[in-house]
């Protein structure tokens, strides 16, 4: 998908909202669980009815993984099952040296097809620039994450007082472009949105953390905005387990609207 196709599903649904698929067969209502494969009519039921409202979906890769060579198969169906004008995210968070990443683009962009995948920086260029070879495919780049740990490395300074988070937003910006390099920046971090925002200012960035995380959508858009919107926010599991009852699908899409009437507001607000 290209930057101009995301941004105009942005426009026409009012919305930039990414539903975050995170199945765990622990937390799945009870009745789907005497299905065949329970992962897939969860995640299919609640892209049915979300599918109004979200312009993405992010599969959490792990949660597949862990069920072995069906989760695999599982993973492939509702990655099919997404309507073709949705922006899809393998939250894999790969990164290796450059022939071994190349394998791993390869089998999420090609054997798969996926839009995007998330990847770890740490190991550096050769481990990110084999994933940004693939034409309309992006990587979302780990920048400033919304977890606690996250501290113990991305706010550290370097010797001239910059954190590590700003170095890579700035080094990662000579491989890949606003066209094919997104950034991964928590919602739980407020006002430093604003300045992840100033170091890359024509970038998307894909958020988690509002919602059960506690980040709140009105600063996000405050800070991270720009002219064409630049934002993914991603809900997880404020919108997929709202409910565990049979009901979980149609509350999964209200909570889904919520978010979109209250994105159609600040879209309204600040574009």
């Amino acid at each position: 998908m290209t930057r101009s196709e995301l941004f105009s599903q942005i426009q026409q649904k009012s919305s930039f909202l990414c539903v975050g698929l995170d199945p765990d067969l622990a937390k799945i209502p009870a009745h789907l669980k005497s299905e065949p494969d329970p992962i897939f009519s969860f995640c299919k039921q609640i892209i049915e009815e979300t599918a109004d409202f979200a312009v993405a979906y992010k599969p959490n890769i792990a949660f597949f993984e862990a069920l072995g060579p069906k989760g695999w198969e599982t993973l492939q169906k509702v990655l099919e099952c997404m309507p073709k004008d949705v922006f899809s995210i393998a939250d894999a968070k790969r990164g290796d040296i450059g022939n071994t990443s190349k394998l791993y683009a390869r089998a999420f962009f090609e054997a798969m097809d996926f839009d995007s995948i998330t990847v770890a920086p740490y190991m550096g260029k050769d481990s990110v620039t084999p994933f940004l070879e693939f034409e309309n495919k992006w990587v979302i780049l780990l920048a400033l994450t919304s977890n606690a740990g996250s501290m113990d490395f991305q706010l550290i300074n370097d010797q001239n007082g910059k954190p590590l988070y700003q170095s890579v937003l700035e080094k990662s910006q000579e491989w890949g472009s606003p066209d094919n390099l997104m950034y991964v920046v928590g919602a739980t971090r407020g006002e430093l949105i604003g300045e992840v925002r100033k170091v890359a200012p024509e970038h998307f960035f894909l958020v988690p953390g509002v919602g059960a995380q506690g980040g709140s959508l009105s600063e996000v858009a405050k800070y991270g905005m720009n002219s064409t919107c630049g934002l993914l926010v991603n809900s997880s599991r404020g919108i997929i387990y709202a409910s565990s009852e049979r009901d979980f699908a149609k509350v999964a899409r209200q909570e889904a609207q919520k978010l979109q009437e209250e994105m159609k507001t600040l879209l309204d607000t600040y574009l």
